[in-house]
C-alpha cells in the first residue's frame, strides 16, 4: 500500500522536515515545493527561510514571496526577515525598502540586513543613513560598518566607528575584530593596533585563530615582523591562514630568504600550500632573483594543482621575467586560454623590463582587441616598456589614450615614464616643464629621472641646476649626489667633485657600492667592485685577465670616463677591469658548463665600459650573457645587447 502524502511537516515524520532542508540547501527548490512537502510550509511558516535562502533569481524569488503572501506567512517576522536578506542579496533594493517598511515590529536583525546589503552593493552612504535611523544596534551592525569600510579602503572612518562602538558600551567580537586589526594594517597605524591588541588579550580572545591570524598580518604590514611572528607562534595549532600570513608578511618586508624558509618548513610539517602561498613564495623568488628555486616552487604548483590560477600565473610570469627567462614568462602566459587584466599587465611589464617595447605594444593592443578594459597599472607598465624601448610617439599616444579615452588621472610614476621618455629623447625643456606643470606634486624619483637625462644628453648646466633641486628635497640620497659628482667628473672639474664628497660626508650620506651576484647549484655568489674574499678568486683574476685580453684584440679599449676618480690611467684600468658584475661573469665561466647562459644581477645601473667589455665577451666565448641591472635586463649575445644600446 502506497504511503500516504505528508500533510504537515511539522506533526509528519522527521525525515520529511529534514528532506525540505537538505533539498533547499543544494539549490533543488523545484523538489523542495513538490506537492507532497508545500501543504506542510501552511503550517510551519519558518521553513519558507530556506526557501528565500537558496533562491538565487528574482523571477522565482517575487513567486515565492507571493506563496508566502498567500499562506500568511510573509506576516511572520522571522519570515519576513530571511525575505529582506534574499531581495538584498540579489540586489532588489526597491523591493527590499519596500518590505522593510512593511515587516511588523521590525527588530535589530531587519535593519541589519538592510544595513548589510547596501555595504555588500557598495552603497556605504545609504547604509550610513540607515544605521543612524536604528533606535538600537548591536554588535553585528557595528560589526558590519567597520568591515564595509575597511573592505572599501576608508580606513580611518573605520577606527572612527570602532571608538564610537567603544563609547555605546559595546564589545566587538572576533569578527569585528578581525576587520579593525585589517583596518589598521591599511593605515600602518601600530599603535592603535597595539591599544586593540591590549584589548583582545584583557577579552581572553588572542588565542582565537581569525583574531590572531588579522593580528599578525597588522603587526607584519606596520613592518614589525617579529612581533607578528610571536602573535602566529602562542596559536593553538598551525593553520594554513597562519602560515600564510608568515609567508606573505616576510615577502613584504624584505625577508624573502626567510619566507622561503618558512615555506618549507610549512611544508615539512605537513601544511598543504593553497594558491595564495604559492604566490609570496614565488614573489620571493622573484625578489632573491632565485631560478633554480623558482622552478622547484613551480613544480610543487603544479603538483598542488594551483599552476593555472591566474594570480599563480601572474606570480610565475614576473619570477621568470625577474630571472631573466623572458620565454618562460611567454610559455606560461601563452597557457592561459583568456584574456585577464592582471595577467596581460604582467606579461607587458615582462617584456618592457627585457627591452622589447615592440611586443608590449602589441600585447597591449590585442589585449584591447580582446574586450579587457587597461587600467592605471597596465598604463604604467606600457609607459616603462616604451621609454625602455626608446619608442617616444608610442608613449605620448599611449598616455593621451590614458588620460583623454580612458579618462583616468596619472600619477607621479606615470609622469616619470614620460619625463624618462622625452629626456632620453633629447627633450630637456619639454621634460622640465612638464614637471612643473603636472598636477600631481613630484618626488625626489621624477627630478632624479631628469637629472639623469642631463647627464646622458651631457648637458652639464641644466644638471647644475636640477640636481640641487633634487638634492634640497632628499638630502640624504645618495643617488643624486653620486649623479652630480659624476657629472662633474666627466668635465674632469675634480674640486667641484671633492666638494660633492665632502657635503656627503657633511650629511652622513654614504654611496651605496656596486653588488653583482650569481646563483650557482642554488648558492648565491656574491662580488663587490674590487673584492678580493671570495674562495676562488685566483682563479676568477686569472680567468678575467684572460677575458680581457681577448677582447682587447676585439677592438676594446676601457672607457677611462667611467672612473669618477682624480687617479692614474692604470690606476683606472686596473679599477674598471674589477667591476663587479665582470668578477660575477668570470665566475660563471669557470663554474658554468658549456651552452648554459650565464645570468648576472646586479643593484646598481650597468655602466658604459661594462656594457661594451660584456658585449664583447660574448663575442668571443660564443655565450649568451643576461645581466639584470636595476632598471632593466639586458641579453648579450654574439656581440650585441637587447637593449640596442638604449638604456
Amino acid at each position: 500500500m502506497a504511503r500516504p502524502a505528508l500533510k504537515k511537516l511539522a506533526t509528519g515524520p522527521p525525515d520529511a522536515r529534514e528532506e525540505f532542508i537538505r533539498l533547499c540547501s543544494r539549490g533543488r527548490l523545484k523538489d523542495a515545493l513538490h506537492h507532497r512537502f508545500r501543504e506542510g510550509l501552511w503550517s510551519e511558516p519558518n521553513l519558507f527561510s530556506h526557501l528565500f535562502r537558496a533562491c538565487r533569481a528574482l523571477p522565482l524569488l517575487h513567486q515565492l514571496h507571493a506563496f508566502a503572501a498567500t499562506s500568511g506567512a510573509a506576516a511572520d517576522r522571522f519570515t519576513a526577515n530571511h525575505l529582506l536578506l534574499g531581495y538584498a542579496d540579489l540586489g532588489d533594493f526597491t523591493t527590499a525598502r519596500t518590505l522593510f517598511e512593511r515587516i511588523p515590529r521590525r527588530n535589530v536583525m531587519s535593519w541589519n540586513i538592510l544595513i548589510g546589503g547596501y555595504i555588500k552593493n557598495g552603497d556605504l552612504e545609504t547604509a550610513r543613513k540607515v544605521f543612524d535611523e536604528m533606535p538600537a544596534r548591536n554588535v553585528a551592525t557595528w560589526n558590519a560598518m567597520v568591515a564595509g569600510l575597511t573592505n572599501s579602503g576608508l580606513n580611518e572612518e573605520s577606527l572612527a566607528f570602532f571608538l564610537a562602538m567603544r563609547r555605546e558600551g559595546m564589545h566587538p567580537d572576533e569578527f569585528g575584530l578581525g576587520s579593525l586589526f585589517r583596518c589598521c594594517a591599511g593605515l600602518r597605524d601600530v599603535v592603535s593596533g597595539r591599544q586593540v591588541h591590549a584589548y583582545v588579550v584583557r577579552s581572553g580572545l588572542d588565542m582565537d585563530m581569525c583574531v590572531g591570524s588579522s593580528l599578525a598580518h597588522m603587526y607584519m604590514r606596520c613592518g614589525f615582523l617579529e612581533e607578528g611572528e610571536a602573535v602566529l607562534r602562542v596559536l593553538p595549532s598551525l593553520s594554513i591562514v597562519s602560515c600564510n600570513t608568515i609567508i606573505a608578511g616576510r615577502t613584504q618586508n624584505g625577508d624573502s630568504e626567510g619566507a622561503l624558509e618558512f615555506f618549507c618548513m610549512m611544508r615539512g610539517v605537513g601544511v598543504e600550500a593553497n594558491a595564495v602561498t604559492f604566490v609570496s613564495a614565488i614573489s620571493s623568488c622573484s625578489d632573491l632573483a632565485a631560478l633554480a628555486q623558482g622552478q622547484q616552487v613551480h613544480g610543487q604548483a603544479i603538483k598542488a594543482g594551483v599552476d593555472k590560477v591566474v594570480p599563480v600565473m601572474s606570480s610565475l610570469v614576473h619570477m621568470y621575467s625577474r630571472c631573466g627567462c623572458l620565454g618562460d614568462s611567454e610559455r606560461v602566459f601563452f597557457r592561459y586560454s583568456g584574456t585577464d587584466l592582471v595577467l596581460c599587465s604582467a606579461m607587458i611589464s615582462a617584456y618592457g623590463f627585457h627591452g622589447h617595447g615592440k611586443l608590449a605594444v602589441d600585447l597591449f593592443k590585442q589585449m584591447m582587441a580582446g574586450g579587457v578594459e587597461p587600467n592605471e597599472i597596465t598604463f604604467l607598465t606600457l609607459l616603462y616598456a616604451c621609454s625602455h624601448s626608446g619608442l617616444k610617439d608610442e608613449g605620448m599616444e599611449c598616455f593621451e589614450l590614458m588620460t583623454k579615452t580612458y579618462g583616468l588621472q596619472p600619477s607621479v610614476k606615470h609622469y616619470t615614464c614620460i619625463v624618462d621618455l622625452l629626456g632620453r629623447s633629447g627633450c630637456l625643456k619639454e621634460a622640465e616643464a612638464l614637471i612643473l606643470s603636472m598636477p600631481v606634486r613630484p618626488d625626489g624619483v621624477i627630478w632624479k629621472t631628469l637629472l639623469s637625462a642631463c647627464k646622458t644628453q651631457k648637458n652639464f648646466d641644466m644638471a647644475e641646476r636640477i640636481a640641487e633641486r633634487v638634492i634640497e628635497l632628499d638630502p640624504h640620497d645618495s643617488a643624486s649626489y653620486v649623479l652630480l659628482s659624476n657629472i662633474r667628473a666627466t668635465s674632469s672639474r675634480w674640486e667641484d667633485v671633492s666638494t660633492v664628497r665632502e657635503t656627503m660626508r657633511k650629511h652622513n650620506v654614504r654611496k651605496e657600492p656596486g653588488v653583482s651576484w650569481v646563483e650557482f647549484k642554488g648558492q648565491v655568489h656574491q662580488f663587490c667592485t674590487g673584492d678580493k674574499s671570495h674562495s676562488r678568486q685566483r682563479e676568477i683574476d686569472e680567468c678575467l685577465e684572460e677575458m680581457m685580453a681577448k677582447i682587447r684584440q676585439c677592438g676594446y679599449a676601457p672607457d677611462m670616463s667611467m672612473v669618477f676618480h682624480d687617479m692614474e690611467d692604470e690606476e683606472k684600468e686596473v679599477s674598471l677591469a674589477h667591476h663587479s658584475e665582470k668578477l660575477a661573469i668570470a665566475f660563471a665561466f669557470l663554474s658554468l658548463p658549456e651552452g648554459v647562459p650565464i645570468r648576472i644581477m646586479k643593484n646598481l645601473r650597468v655602466c658604459d665600459d661594462c656594457h661594451v667589455a660584456i658585449k664583447l665577451m660574448s663575442k668571443v666565448t660564443g655565450r649568451e650573457i643576461v645581466v639584470r641591472d636595476v632598471s632593466r635586463f639586458h641579453h648579450f649575445k654574439d656581440g650585441k645587447c637587447s637593449c640596442g644600446d638604449y638604456w
